[in-house]
């Protein structure tokens, strides 16, 4: 409620003992600092949710026979992580001829691997699904072989 009296008229020795015209600056500081150490946290939180723990990125690949694609992709990590990718190779109808979890152990921060996966049929399609730390993705597409189908023996070796 405002004051018919204004304070900043009033002699000094009365505006000293009634506290007018200053005000205290602490609880402008105090919410300036709270607001930036949430900015701050948040910020944090947010870049540690986007930037994934291991990048990976499909370079080439290569239908050598009708029963096998060379896949070469590269992945960025910690040296000390173990990293599982999972690849995939469809048909024409976009069906499931070639699929397998590659397991990259631990070593250098960047790494090209060259995977030769075999494939029921030659591949149209050759997807690098997902890479991950420590354990083989979980949140991929499965296998999508016709019924009755038994996916190939991984990896390719000569017969």
């Amino acid at each position: 409620m405002s004051s018919a009296i204004d304070g900043r008229n009033l002699p000094p020795d009365l505006q000293a003992r009634y506290v007018v015209g200053r005000r205290s600056r602490l609880p402008l500081i105090a919410g300036l600092i709270g607001i930036a150490a949430f900015i701050a946290a948040l910020a944090f939180v947010t870049f540690n949710l986007v930037s994934p723990k291991v990048t990976y990125k499909l370079l080439a690949w290569n239908d050598v026979a009708a029963d096998r694609v060379d896949v070469t992709f590269d992945i960025r990590r910690s040296e000390e992580w173990d990293v599982y990718c999972v690849l995939r190779a469809q048909d024409e109808s976009r069906t499931d001829v070639g699929y397998a979890v590659v397991g990259i152990p631990r070593g250098t921060s960047y790494e090209q691997v060259t995977y030769p996966l075999r494939t029921l049929a030659p591949a149209f399609v050759v997807e690098v699904l997902a890479c991950e730390a420590g354990a083989p993705p979980e949140r991929v597409v499965p296998p999508q072989f016709p019924p009755g189908v038994v996916p190939p023996e991984q990896p390719w070796t000569p017969a």
